[in-house]
């Protein structure tokens, strides 16, 4: 006679839909303690991938309520010197990034070392009416924001928020007390890494299907399982491996839903914003050659003279350090009013890192302050 089968083959790691139904199927077998422990397992792998919502950390107030974003107040009262105004990533994940947990959080950081008013851009996600929103109307609002709050404020760029804050200080640079990059690509040509080379070697017709097949939208799960796919041992095996050995740790589970939190819930992007930045920004790297063109005039990274700060990870494979530290190159800022930190880690260590947020951030708030300071000698 054949050999009978085992009832439970071993699980297809590289597919964790599946992974409920296995347990499942072993919990009669396994008894009440660890069946208790394997429910305990599925409840709380759906509460991590998409069960939790993002939210904002740190009490504040909704100063002005745009159509691409809610400018968020977390000024102390009183506090009359230059605003800092933190413009989160719009890459498709919420600002949460930038107020990320209480006592992890860029800024509460930034807020308990002086960095003065302090405002943070809350991005929306895009729906079908916003899909034909190009860079211009984003930048307008940014530059509404800026207006709002006197006319002249630090910026803080992280990101995708980066090349958006160099634009705006390259188009306005008496807006722009100082500029901060932190992991943002400037020469998005500079330096290797996985995205980089996924750029460069796929055609834009590849872009524009993904548009197409979300009505003119880049859909958020569409650049999710991209950033997943990126490092698909991590979040296909050893996630739900790491989430099975630590269900009954609550401090482990607080950590991993607050990090889920933000990281499971995608944003959609504007299809047409989204093929200029790919086609123009990463493609041709048309900001770094000095011949983007926004807000009806061509950018000159050189304008930017204001003092200026460039972060960078060492491990970043989103944004190598080559292209945050270009722009000591490619803007007018003297070199004497530059600071260049390469720091450990990777991407988002850079936000949100409890070493960073420690030992780097509370350096760029004083910074910040100093500048502030020579300006009024």
């Amino acid at each position: 006679m054949p050999t009978r089968k085992s009832a439970h083959p071993n699980p297809i790691f590289n597919v964790p839909f599946f992974w409920p139904v296995l347990m499942a199927a072993r919990m009669a077998e396994e008894g009440l303690e660890l069946a208790v422990h394997n429910v305990k397992f599925l409840d709380e792998e759906l509460r991590l991938h998409g069960g939790l919502k993002p939210r904002l950390a740190t009490a504040h107030r909704v100063r002005l309520k745009l159509r691409t974003l809610d400018l968020c107040d977390y000024s102390a009262p009183h506090d009359r010197a230059v605003p800092t105004l933190v413009d989160a990533p719009y890459a498709g994940h919420t600002s949460m990034i930038a107020d990320y947990h209480e006592g992890q959080s860029l800024m509460q950081t930034l807020g308990r070392h002086h960095a003065g008013p302090l405002f943070l851009t809350d991005w929306h996600s895009a729906t079908l009416d916003m899909k034909d929103l190009e860079v211009d109307q984003y930048l307008a609002e940014l530059l509404a924001c800026i207006d709002d709050l006197g006319g002249r404020v630090n910026l803080v760029g992280l990101c995708q928020g980066g090349w958006m804050t160099a634009m705006l200080a390259a188009r306005y640079p008496d807006k722009v007390a100082s500029l901060v990059l932190a992991g943002a690509p400037i020469d998005t040509h500079a330096g290797s890494g996985p995205l980089v080379r996924m750029v460069k070697r796929s055609p834009l017709g590849f872009y524009q299907e993904l548009v197409a097949s979300g009505g003119g939208l880049l859909p958020g799960r569409y650049m999710l399982a991209g950033w997943k796919n990126m490092h698909p041992e991590q979040h296909y095996v050893e996630e739900h491996i790491d989430l099975y050995e630590h269900v009954d740790d609550p401090v482990w589970l607080a950590k991993a839903e607050a990090f889920e939190r933000w990281y499971e819930n995608p944003l959609d992007l504007p299809g047409r914003w989204y093929l200029q930045v790919i086609d123009q920004l990463f493609k041709r790297n048309l900001l770094a050659k000095g011949e983007y063109v926004a807000l009806g005039r061509r950018l000159d990274l050189k304008a930017i003279t204001c003092p200026l700060f460039l972060l960078a990870g060492e491990n970043d494979d989103i944004t190598p350090h080559q292209q945050v530290f270009a722009a000591a190159r490619l803007m007018g800022t003297p070199r004497n009013r530059i600071v260049k930190r390469l720091v450990p880690g990777g991407h988002v260590g850079l936000f949100m890192g409890a070493r960073n947020l420690k030992e780097v951030w509370p350096q760029v708030a004083e910074w910040m302050a100093a500048q502030a300071g020579a300006r009024h000698k």
